[in-house]
């Protein structure tokens, strides 16, 4: 079971993650929804498409842009499409 953990508290967990330049997709029904504000943040991938963000909140703390996903990715990156990848300061394993 792969596991996405901030300030000590799971944010998400599955054993269905994908894995795509070394960072675990999970599946969007495996994060803890109340835990997720979306943010208006977006990146560009030249091969994935553009990506959204996330900030995580846990006990009033917030990690500003800290999970990203795909909605509409490129077809060489379909296999991410409804799934959400995480960093700054993820634990993620």
């Amino acid at each position: 079971m792969v596991k996405a953990v901030w300030n000590d508290t799971i944010l998400a967990e599955s054993d269905d993650t994908v894995i795509v330049e070394g960072n675990h997709y999970f599946p969007a029904d495996a994060i803890k929804a109340e835990l997720f504000k979306p943010s208006d943040t977006t990146s560009v991938c030249g091969w994935k498409g553009t990506a959204n963000y996330h900030s995580v909140v846990v006990d009033g703390k917030e990690n500003r842009d800290a999970a990203w996903y795909y909605a509409d990715p490129k077809s060489a990156a379909a296999n991410i499409k409804g799934r959400i990848a995480f960093w700054k300061g993820v634990q993620v394993g």
